[in-house]
């Protein structure tokens, strides 16, 4: 279920329609600085809080508006054109799950190695997720990297780094729920894809995890989620979301 997923920010504002997440300390993050709808709205209600959202992140410098709407609800056509007729991009996310005793087991590769990240190789790791992060801006680059300091002083996160030949080659966050793990922030270099790092990153979670359910969240879009299924993670749901970057 999307409510076993990990969002980042403080819900600043809650009625019977939406939640509104903020995240102060990283306002270039779309998934931190958004708001979840409770139900379909209606149009009227989608513009009003459009417009809301719009005006709270002005007020904040923020050039974005992020709207998540219900799990497994399909957006009728009147709000479908409306966003598109204004500029919003529509995609959308889909939930995965796995016991890890259902993982696709890979062979250890002895080219590749996966190290939990300690004081000793969090500065490696960080310059692997600036080096990653600066894709998409230098700001973002600079906003992520103390998030990235902040999850490493938290027990609810366990950040991981891919060695292939001794390089650094790949990095994931583990988030620690209770009765689940979250799979986050999974990426490979582009030099070393397809060479079976995501799949020992993700079996390194398997087994020191042995005995919680692992969950993940996936662009619908994308052809990595064919990845997952090959690995036996079952399919849980769907969400759509809509972006306008202004």
């Amino acid at each position: 279920m999307f409510s076993d997923i990990f969002y980042r920010g403080e819900m600043v504002f809650e009625n019977q329609l939406i939640r509104h997440y903020h995240t102060a300390e990283m306002l270039l993050l779309y998934d931190g600085n958004f708001i979840q709808f409770k139900r379909v709205p209606t149009l009227a209600e989608l513009v009003e809080s459009v417009q809301y959202l719009r005006d709270f992140h002005q007020q904040n410098g923020q050039e974005h508006v992020k709207l998540l709407f219900p799990e497994n609800e399909k957006i009728p056509d009147e709000l479908w054109q409306y966003l598109k007729n204004t500029g919003f991009n529509i995609g959308s996310q889909e939930f995965y799950y796995i016991l890890p005793s259902d993982f696709a087991k890979v062979d250890k590769n002895q080219t590749i190695t996966v190290d939990k990240v300690t004081d000793q190789n969090l500065c490696q790791f960080l310059k692997l997720a600036y080096e990653i992060d600066s894709e998409i801006s230098l700001d973002f680059a600079r906003q992520k990297r103390d998030i990235h300091v902040q999850n490493f002083g938290s027990q609810k996160f366990m950040q991981l780094m891919a060695y292939y030949d001794g390089n650094p080659a790949g990095m994931v966050d583990a988030i620690i729920g209770h009765e689940t793990v979250e799979i986050d922030g999974l990426v490979i270099l582009p030099s070393y894809r397809r060479r079976g790092v995501a799949s020992q990153l993700q079996q390194f979670i398997m087994e020191e995890f042995a005995d919680k359910r692992i969950i993940l969240v996936a662009d619908g879009e994308d052809s990595v989620k064919e990845m997952y299924k090959n690995q036996n993670y079952r399919y849980g749901g769907f969400k759509f979301e809509a972006l306008k970057v202004y």
